[in-house]
């Protein structure tokens, strides 16, 4: 990879070099480019070569947040590398890799159409709560961390701890306690516990606006997070929003506290790699941390109002006081607080 980083959103002969040297563009082809929405941490273009359209993907040195917030752009091959291997493990759930450019940093990918794929928080945001999609999306999750537990080759290939604490641990869970005083010791010891438990192949990304509804169920997007490392993480970052809908979309409280439900049965279906006690009580501790961090951490929920952001902050932090060991346990607890 070049030092100097080159904008492919901005440099049109760097895009056009990108794409020749994945062998993505003739000679004689025209090129037109859309910039794609929804992510912080990446360029995500629509591009048309020819008659054909491609997605193509680079990763920013410095996110597009509000508070300083930088990252190695090397994640993009972890990106890769996860995406290479989950499509061994359940092919339908990634797009296919068009092609690689290492001196941009970026990749090229299927390009998959809205009307075809729908967005999953945008149909959360709109009331269209589903758990049969939740439920997919949970086995798909349990399917990726059993294949690749306790895997020595993985680990050693996915030892991307730095990226990890960059991108994850350090803007979400350590700004949180900075900002949160009197929950210094609960939260560190979370974040304790998460960078050293090395178990399975993390996406670190699981949010609904990573995921897509398509024909054959849910496609995930967005693994620049990559790490071998705790597969709770990945459970507990999606469970989070399901529990944050249910407090933001009026009147579907219970639908998403029934998704939360039917994706958490059938992701702990497959934990098979350790005790299911052990994996439920490090998620359940991970949970509330992830909410407060929604709120106080370096990327805040934007949908979230005053009144709501407030309610989280309350009910996350006496979670994580109370530290209850099971899912089932803070999804009665988060009920009966949005719903009084």
């Amino acid at each position: 990879m070049t030092k100097t980083f080159s904008d492919l959103s901005l440099d049109e002969n760097a895009l056009h070099a990108a794409l020749w040297r994945m062998q993505l563009l003739d000679a004689d082809q025209s090129v037109t480019v859309e910039m794609l929405t929804g992510g912080v941490s990446s360029n995500v273009l629509k591009v048309i070569v020819g008659d054909k359209a491609l997605c193509l993907k680079q990763a920013l040195p410095k996110l597009k947040v509000a508070k300083d917030w930088t990252a190695p752009i090397d994640r993009v091959f972890s990106e890769i590398d996860w995406m290479q291997t989950v499509a061994t493990i359940v092919p339908n759930a990634v797009p296919k890799i068009l092609g690689i450019d290492k001196a941009t940093g970026s990749f090229a990918m299927e390009f998959l159409a809205p009307e075809d794929y729908a967005n999953w928080k945008a149909q959360l945001l709109r009331g269209e709560v589903d758990s049969s999609i939740a439920a997919q999306l949970g086995s798909t999750l349990g399917q990726i961390h059993a294949h690749t537990a306790r895997n020595p080759q993985l680990a050693e290939k996915f030892a991307t701890d730095a990226n990890f604490y960059a991108l994850r641990l350090e803007p979400y869970l350590v700004e949180t306690a900075r900002n949160h005083p009197a929950l210094h010791t609960p939260l560190h010891a979370v974040i304790d516990t998460t960078a050293h438990t090395k178990l399975a192949l993390v996406h670190g990304d699981i949010s609904p606006k990573n995921i897509l509804i398509g024909p054959r169920g849910p496609v995930i997007l967005d693994a620049e997070c990559a790490w071998y490392g705790d597969p709770a993480f990945d459970l507990a970052f999606c469970l989070n929003h399901l529990l944050l809908k249910a407090l933001h979309v009026t009147g579907k409280g219970t639908a998403c506290l029934a998704a939360y439900s039917a994706m958490s049965a059938a992701y702990l279906d497959a934990v098979d790699w350790e005790p299911v006690a052990d994996f439920e009580r490090r998620c359940s501790a991970l949970l509330p941390c992830l909410m407060l961090a929604r709120v106080d951490g370096k990327s805040p929920a934007e949908y979230l109002n005053d009144a709501e952001r407030l309610t989280v902050r309350q009910t996350a932090s006496a979670l994580i006081e109370q530290a209850p060991p099971q899912l089932a346990t803070i999804r009665e607890l988060w009920g009966r607080k949005i719903h009084s």
